[in-house]
């Protein structure tokens, strides 16, 4: 290896090019000024370079110097950089989870989020919210280390802390004539927009274990199945039709309510949060719809703090 010159050197020498004075640049690098003349000169003699044309009055790059002072600034950032991220690897990194998770339970979330802050060592839980597509991309791309997020859970993932949410309620446009209904059947509405993983709630056999990952296409049968069971509902007065795609965030489906796209089955919690003119929300008189959600985590061996999230949506739910 070639012996470079010092960093000290070549910062001296690229502060005089930049204020054209050595009294200057002393000043800037907290030197005197017969330090930095002594600094270039050995940056010279070192290169074997004139930098400098030198008078008593002025001072001017040569054309070596010229050449030169982009590579010497170059290399300053550079060192500054590693010296930055030196110091930055030095501090221990504060223990920390990103958690996606769907805004309609966005209460549990903050829940889950404050019961690790208490905890020692405390976790500290990035909170992004997310749809259940953004869920996914979260997940499969690993931006997330977890997902607070509704069935169907991506395919592979391991999933823990499963809870439901029934779904109460119907949103339909203000204009709409069952907006004045005392309350309102799934038969009797003429377009339906429904949220992905809705499904009755379960008769016999009972739910799968909690804490046991389930196969993608499993809750996508149980999606077909809702659609045939509301679809059956309403054999008497025709068939329903449903929007092309699945709703993967109730609240912000809410919009697409207002714009006659379909009306929505949604939770307590949105009517309790959402107000609007241009929407209203009718009970519902079928019962048993719900939406299933749960902790969801790729399958490489998790770490602590991801353990010590799974423990504290638990947690949270006995509560």
């Amino acid at each position: 290896m070639v012996d470079a010159p010092p960093l000290r050197d070549i910062a001296c020498f690229a502060l005089v090019a930049r204020h054209r004075s050595f009294s200057r640049a002393a000043a800037g690098l907290g030197m005197s000024q017969p330090a930095v003349s002594q600094a270039v000169a050995r940056l010279e003699r070192t290169l074997a370079l004139r930098l400098f044309d030198r008078t008593s009055r002025d001072v001017q790059l040569t054309d070596a110097g010229r050449a030169l002072l982009h590579h010497a600034e170059a290399v300053l950032d550079q060192a500054a950089a590693f010296t930055a991220e030196a110091a930055r690897l030095a501090v221990p990194s504060t223990p920390g989870i990103r958690l996606a998770y769907a805004p309609l339970v966005g209460g549990f979330a903050a829940r889950v989020a404050r019961r690790l802050a208490a905890r020692k060592p405390a976790v500290d839980v990035e909170l992004r919210p997310a749809g259940w597509q953004a869920a996914t991309h979260e997940l499969t791309h690993s931006l997330s280390s977890a997902a607070l997020m509704n069935t169907p859970f991506p395919a592979g993932c391991a999933s823990s802390a499963r809870f439901h949410v029934p779904l109460t309620h119907l949103a339909v446009p203000s204009a709409d004539p069952l907006s004045s209904a005392a309350r309102v059947a799934l038969a009797q509405v003429p377009s339906l927009l429904l949220p992905r993983g809705l499904r009755p709630a379960p008769t016999a056999p009972a739910d799968r274990p909690a804490d046991r990952s389930t196969d993608q296409s499993a809750y996508r049968s149980m999606d077909r199945s809702a659609t045939r069971s509301a679809a059956a509902r309403s054999a008497a007065t025709g068939p329903l039709r449903l929007a092309p795609e699945a709703v993967d965030d109730p609240l912000a489906a809410i919009d697409l309510v207002a714009a006659g796209r379909g009306a929505l089955p949604v939770p307590q919690l949105v009517v309790d949060t959402v107000r609007r003119p241009d929407v209203r929300f009718v009970p519902l008189v079928d019962t048993g719809l719900r939406l299933t959600f749960g902790l969801v985590w790729p399958p490489e061996r998790p770490s602590e703090d991801l353990m010590a999230l799974v423990q504290a949506a638990q947690e949270v739910l006995r509560r």
